[in-house]
Formats: structure tokens, sequence, C-alpha cells
């Protein structure tokens, strides 16, 4: 047991001197201090957390019952004891319900006094010691859930994207048969490859397979979301850091750069660089060299990059907002993805997520109607391929043999529309949580484009107003197809 504080609060100079002296010879090695008033007591408590404390209920001011009221609200874990007359039977009682761990009756026992005192610090460090073991055993279920959660992803038969990102991308689609071509074509060049497209067309497929099919297959891919990373961590993300560089730099890190050494750097929606960045971006691409923050040295690096934007990089460098040096340095070889309103294989990529999902989900729906099927067609898919995969899954959880019309209620509203045009009332028959899905996106929608409006497209300034966390909004934007490029122009 510590052998910490004890306070001892009583206007009786006698008590004063006697406690602490029976303490000290009792109870080697702990420290007494003593007040001889409430408001003195609490400025020591403002100080210090106290083993325990020793009031006396009837001071003038403030009294011990108000003291004990205090101590538990500033100090709940610090057990006190009450100092009670002879015959104070209704006082004991409200000390005790006040939180009063043990009372002392005057004349003082100093043998129970210090067996009472004693039996509470116990107590407290038992207590503290319970909590500890608590929080390590909750650490350690929140550890082992990670892992049993990863083993899980490892074992799920899902779409296998680092397996086979190639075959994602085949199809009937005579247009993604042109961007397959165009794939095998750049992979084992070395020129730098921009993929351009809408949120959702597929973009990190087609890095991903450009990776797979180059000589750097067996190296690492790095995938950096430059618009998940807020402005003032992206140089140190991307270049990493030395030991001290800035405040919590408490060892060396390596950046994504490093990281990706000898294979691919697949830096995704590098429009949200910020110009600074930008600039020490078009440094490493040209001399093949990051230099971390607080370094006076560059380290020498051997990634091929490969980039990504849901808008056209030359309409931002147009408006000024991206480098025409860094485009340039980008624009080796592009790749252009359709969206998939364009395309004429949703039929096919439907069924195919939803034999995805009869293996991943363990249901044995096994086939789109020909109502539904229409239904999809018409769709215009603001959200493209990720968005109909997203309800393909959701429809076969509904769904117990075939998909219908009314599996498919939960397809948003097309958020290009929602700015403009009152929200189409749900399907006839829909349920209360369907209806109640509907109004949540179509009011998030609004609440999110009306906040990158007033910021002109800077995402952490709209994450503030909409007082949510950065993360969350970028994932709320990816999930309803909205991009901060297309605010940034008002």
């Amino acid at each position: 047991m510590s052998q910490g504080g004890v306070l001892i609060v009583d206007d009786d100079l006698a008590v004063l001197q006697a406690l602490p002296e029976a303490l000290r010879m009792r109870m080697g090695g702990v420290t007494v201090e003593t007040a001889a008033c409430a408001t003195a007591a609490l400025d020591r408590i403002a100080a210090r957390d106290y083993d325990a404390i020793v009031a006396d209920i009837k001071m003038p001011g403030m009294d011990g019952l108000e003291l004990l009221a205090e101590i538990r609200t500033r100090r709940p874990e610090t057990p006190t004891l009450i100092i009670t007359g002879h015959g104070e039977n209704d006082l004991i009682v409200r000390a005790l319900r006040g939180g009063a761990c043990d009372f002392i009756s005057k004349p003082i026992d100093r043998d129970y006094f210090i067996a009472a005192l004693h039996r509470a610090m116990e107590t407290r460090e038992a207590r503290r010691r319970v909590k500890e073991r608590q929080l390590a055993l909750e650490r350690h279920l929140s550890e082992l859930e990670a892992v049993v959660e990863q083993r899980t992803r490892e074992r799920r038969p899902t779409t296998k994207v680092s397996e086979s990102p190639l075959s994602l991308l085949q199809g009937s689609s005579r247009q993604m048969e042109q961007v397959v071509q165009q794939i095998k074509r750049v992979a084992d060049s070395p020129l730098t490859v921009l993929v351009q497209g809408e949120t959702g067309t597929g973009k990190e497929l087609v890095a991903r397979a450009i990776h797979q099919l180059s000589a750097r297959r067996e190296k690492p891919f790095v995938a950096v979301d430059c618009g998940a990373i807020p402005d003032t961590l992206i140089e140190s993300e991307l270049f990493g850091y030395e030991k001290g560089a800035f405040t919590g730099a408490h060892e060396r890190k390596e950046g994504q750069f490093q990281l990706a050494g000898g294979g691919t750097l697949f830096l995704d929606e590098i429009v949200n660089l910020p110009l600074a960045t930008q600039a020490k971006l078009l440094r490493a691409l040209q001399q093949r060299q990051v230099q971390p923050l607080g370094s006076k040295r560059a380290v020498p690096v051997a990634v091929r990059i490969t980039a990504a934007s849901n808008v056209p990089l030359e309409q931002e460098v147009r408006l000024g907002r991206f480098r025409a040096d860094v485009y340039y340095r980008l624009n080796e070889f592009v790749i252009t993805l359709p969206p998939l309103r364009e395309r004429d294989n949703i039929l096919q990529l439907a069924n195919g997520f939803l034999a995805e999902a009869g293996t991943e989900l363990d249901r044995p729906c096994c086939r789109i109607s020909e109502a539904a099927a229409q239904v999809l067609l018409r769709y215009d898919w603001p959200g493209n391929v990720r968005e109909l995969r997203n309800v393909i899954r959701r429809a076969s959880l509904l769904a117990s043999d075939v998909i219908e019309p009314e599996h498919l209620a939960v397809l948003p509203i097309d958020p290009r529309l929602a700015t403009d045009h009152p929200q189409e009332p749900a399907p006839a028959g829909s349920s209360l949580k369907e209806l109640a899905q509907a109004a949540t996106v179509d009011a998030e929608g609004r609440a999110i484009r009306s906040a990158l409006q007033a910021t002109r497209g800077n995402k952490s300034e709209a994450a503030r107003l909409l007082r949510v966390d950065y993360k969350t909004l970028h994932l709320k934007m990816k999930q309803y197809g909205i991009s901060a490029g297309q605010f940034r122009q008002s």
C-alpha cells in the first residue's frame, strides 16, 4: 500500500496536534498535513491528492458535511472519515449517506482511529489496483479484437483486390476494355500515371493493377488518401520526421515515400494537397529524394508514383488551385475512368457483386428480377461502382431468393439533384425505417453541401461547422459522392 498523505481538518488545535503525532508513531512513513477550517482544507485538496482525509463534522463556517460534499465532487476517489460527537446519530447517518467511508466518535480512541484510517487507505489502494487491472484488461481485449478482426478480414472471401484487381476491371464493357489495355501498356514502364474519374469509379483498382503487372509487384504498394489527412499533418505523413522535429515527435518515423521503397506509392485525391506540399512533392518527383521534417539530410527514395483525382487536374491548374509544374510531372500517362452511368455493364457488375455478397454474407439470394434490373439501369449512380456494390449488398440481405424493386428502396437520392429539387417521396409501401433512412440521407447531404458552400470547399472548416471530426466528414462525402472541388469555384 502506498504511504501517501493524510489531511486532518479540525478547528480544535489539540486534535490537530494529537492525531498527527499518533499517525506518525503508528504508521511510519505517512505524511500528515492539517487544516484548521474547511476553506483551508479545500485549498490543500486543490493542490494535492491525499490518500485519506479526516474531518470534524462540526466546524465554524463550512461544516464537515458541506466539506464532504465538496470532497466527493473534487476528489471522488479519496476516502473521507468524519469525526463526530457522542450521540450525533442523525449527523452520522447523513455523513455516511453523503459518502463518508467511516466515522470516529469523540473522545477519539486512537487504536480504533488508526485501524479505521488504515482500512480506508487499504480500500482505496485495492480499488486503484482493480481499476488498473480493468484498464489493462480492456486494452488487452481491444488488441485481441483488432487481431481477430484482422484475421477475419484476411480469411473473408471479399473482392480480393490485392490478388487480382485487373480481373475486377475486365468484363463486357467496351469502355473498360480500353482502360485495361492502357493499364497493360503502361504497367511495366517507368512513367508516372495519373488516374482521373469520379468518386467510386475504381481509381485505386487501376493503380493496384498497374503495380501488380509491373516489375515492382514484389515490393510494397502504399496508398495514401490525401483528402483524409489534415493539411498540418500531410508533410510528416508523406516525408516522415526525425525525433524532436516538433512537439509530440518522440521518435523517428519514416514517411510513406520511404515505406513504399522499391514499390509503388499511390496518391489518391491528390487535388487536396496544399500548394506548399505540392512544391515539396515536385522536388521528390524530380530529384527522387525527400527531406524528413527536422532532418538536415535528404533521403533517396526509389518509388513509382501513381496519382488519382476525382476532378480534372487541368481545370484545377487553370483555377490556380494546383501547381502547373506538378500537374505536368504527373501527366506523363493519363487514364480516365468513365462513370458507371456511361458504361454498358451495370447488370454484369451487379450480378458479380451479388455472387460476392452471397459468399461473404452467407446469403442464398441467386438472381436479380427483370423489374429490379430496370431500376438499376435507370438510376444515375452518382456514387458509381462503389455505390452499386453497396446497394447490391444491402439488397441481398433484404431478399430471400430474388432481388425485387422493393429491395432497392434504400437507393439514395441523386446528390447532384438534392440541392435543386425537393426530395422525392419514398416508394409506396416503404417502411418507417426506410422513410427515416431516406430522410437522413437527404438531410445529411444538404447539410454537408451547405457547409462546403460556406467554406468554399475547405473540408476542415466544414467539419468544424458541422461539429464532426474530419474523418467522419470525409467518409460521409465519399458515401454521398460529394466532391469538395465543386465548391471551390464559388
